[in-house]
């Protein structure tokens, strides 16, 4: 279609205004409240309208640049981004996890994280790093006892394999504010005795590792702690500025400083909040590194390294965590990182096997090289949504940063308890939310594989360590908890409670109720029996009796429980043991139902964490 044709055919429409826009929507409410049904009020405070409009774009300053320009928001590079496949190893043996890395950079992987934590001589450094050229492949070096001999060490095998120093890169994950946050106390003594060594750390590395991120913040802590979006931006803002506060009035520059740091961030399930986040990070960052008055524009680039979030994965349907980290890994390339690990889906159990690592891997490799992510600096750029949710999440990041410099700083605002506390705010309504089924994890508090069985699957994966500051863990542990105790129950000789759904009546609503019913009980893996087709109440009550079931669930109508409460009496009379519920809230008929005997009710508004707590309580499952 040429140009005048199609200005032509754009001609037949009239401009709608927004005004109209609204008028229409509040016409096709008929009376219902706007702000309730359309206003999306996330858990960060964060208020979403229902669509956006071009207008909606006017006063947002960081649109004018592009990217590679200041604050960098549209990303550090001017044409593509091209972050690094980045796999880490959490294996202890040099040997063993040089050769999984080996193994990785062999298949796809452009990086990889090592355990450094029994690495203590050049050997063992060796044995690291065979067939592994840091000039060529990024290498992050993780759980090192002390990253000071580390890097003396490094810059040894460097020498002796004569590897240019100015071409390796990689990092250190050396964060002393993020060993603070976790255990309440400083690994080096006390704050000055642990800057101190960072600022030691910069100045043997500043001169020979050019391209090497040596500090590390650690902003995946605030994530898998519960944080949300905010909060996990904030905190990393200001743990970061305490490193640059800090060391700059121990003489280094910001020069010196801020290029060598890295945040490490947490990518949840919320795709274009997490697409916003990045972009915010980036933008809030340049405004921070600016007031220290670098010399280089360089140094106000944020370098970001993205893992999938931990906080939302799970033990069962665990298959189901590809498709969690694979919109998350889409999310954090997207938003332009520098480099990105995708967590191993069943690492929530065991120890990653050669399996799960390559579908890991896999799921970068075709985001990369099959649907060419990489090719495209800023994809969000221009979207009226990502677009304003990014400047509503940089405003709520900076507020919430500012309150914390207030404070004191990142140190004196978690040994105040505030950002602990904070979090904690945050964890409590988002476990009412998964506790209520508001919040799916889909196969665990919702949608359950009623065969599947963990309990013999899952080892040990990591050391239990008592915490003095944030406590990291998974949303959906409590209902797996539950499952895995019944499990556990069963192992030992007892049986697994039965479930019998007594079905009557209408067809539409006792299958729904039916469903419901199983989804519910499914959670904590009860035995589901559903009742066969019957003529009358009088036939389906000998038929709940004949199940001798532990619990019985009435799946009808409304208006038919009121004659099933004649079930009900008969159930108690007989089988005095059995647990009745109803499933729904028929308001008319709850007394009518309590005095026949029903003692319980499930429907969309019950907790359902705490009422399945309460079944295994009944029936002395611990």
């Amino acid at each position: 279609m040429d140009q005048n044709n199609k200005k032509g055919l754009f001609q037949e429409f009239a401009p709608v205004d927004t005004q109209q826009w609204e008028d229409k929507i509040h016409e096709d409410l008929k009376g219902a409240d706007y702000e309730k049904k359309l206003i999306w009020n996330t858990v960060e405070g964060l208020r979403i309208k229902p669509y956006y409009r071009k207008e909606d774009l006017e006063n947002l300053s960081h649109l004018q640049v592009l990217p590679g320009q200041q604050p960098f928001v549209r990303g550090n590079h001017a044409t593509q981004n091209n972050w690094d496949i980045r796999q880490d190893f959490e294996e202890d043996n040099p040997q063993k996890a040089n050769q999984a890395a080996v193994n990785a950079l062999g298949k796809g992987a452009d990086a990889v994280g090592l355990n450094a934590e029994n690495v203590s001589d050049a050997q063992s450094f060796d044995e690291l790093l065979n067939n592994i050229d840091p000039s060529k492949d990024a290498v992050h070096f993780l759980h090192a006892k002390n990253y000071n001999d580390l890097a003396e060490q490094f810059l040894a095998f460097l020498d002796q394999k004569n590897i240019p120093k100015t071409k390796v890169r990689g990092s250190f994950n050396f964060d002393p504010l993020g060993y603070y946050l976790l255990y309440g106390k400083f690994y080096k003594d006390d704050a000055e005795g642990s800057f101190s060594e960072t600022a030691k750390l910069l100045n043997t590395t500043n001169g020979e590792l050019p391209s090497f991120l040596v500090i590390n913040v650690n902003g995946s802590h605030f994530h898998n702690a519960g944080a949300h979006i905010v909060q996990e931006l904030a905190f990393s803002l200001s743990q970061g500025n305490e490193y640059l506060a800090t060391l700059t009035d121990k003489g280094l520059t910001v020069d010196e400083v801020a290029p060598r740091m890295s945040f490490t961030l947490s990518i949840g399930a919320n795709y274009f909040l997490e697409i916003a986040k990045l972009r915010a990070m980036k933008m809030l960052w340049s405004k921070i590194v600016e007031a220290y008055k670098p010399q280089s524009g360089d140094s106000m680039k944020a370098n970001i390294h993205a893992r999938t979030s931990r906080w939302n994965k799970t033990v069962y349907d665990p298959y189901v965590n590809m498709l969690r980290t694979t919109t998350e890994a889409m999310a954090a390339s997207l938003g332009g990182v520098h480099s990105l690990t995708i967590e191993p889906f069943d690492s929530t159990y065991k120890k990653p096997d050669d399996f799960s690592y390559r579908i890991a891997r896999n799921q970068q490799i075709v985001l990369k090289h099959e649907a060419y992510f990489n090719k495209v600096a800023d994809p969000a750029a221009g979207s009226y949504y990502i677009e304003n949710i990014t400047d509503s999440i940089a405003e709520a990041a900076w507020e919430l940063f500012v309150k914390t410099e207030n404070m004191g700083g990142f140190v004196k605002a978690v040994e105040s308890g505030f950002v602990k506390e904070e979090i904690e705010k945050t964890c409590q309504r988002r476990d009412m939310d998964i506790a209520m089924r508001k919040r799916v994890f889909v196969g665990v508090n919702q949608y359950p594989n009623l065969e599947e069985k963990m309990l013999e699957k899952v080892k040990p994966t990591a050391q239990l360590i008592d915490l003095g500051g944030l406590r990291p863990y998974r949303g959906a542990q409590p209902f797996e908890a539950l499952r895995l105790a019944v499990e556990n129950h069963a192992n030992k000789g007892f049986p697994i409670p039965k479930v019998y759904l007594f079905t009557y009546g209408n067809l539409a609503m006792r299958k729904a109720r039916a469903a419901f019913s199983t989804n519910f009980f499914g959670c904590v893996g009860y035995q589901i029996q559903e009742a066969p087709m019957i003529k009358d109440l009088d036939e389906g009550i000998e038929k709940a009796l004949d199940a001798k079931a532990d619990v019985v669930v009435f799946c009808s109508s409304d208006e038919e429980y009121p004659e099933m409460s004649r079930a009900a009496t008969t159930l108690r009379e007989k089988q005095p043991q059995t647990q009745i519920v109803v499933a729904g809230n028929p308001k008319n008929s709850i007394e009518q139902l309590n005095e026949a005997g029903v003692q319980h009710y499930i429907h969309m508004r019950t907790n359902a964490l705490q009422t399945l707590q309460a079944f295994n309580t009944i029936f002395d499952i611990a």
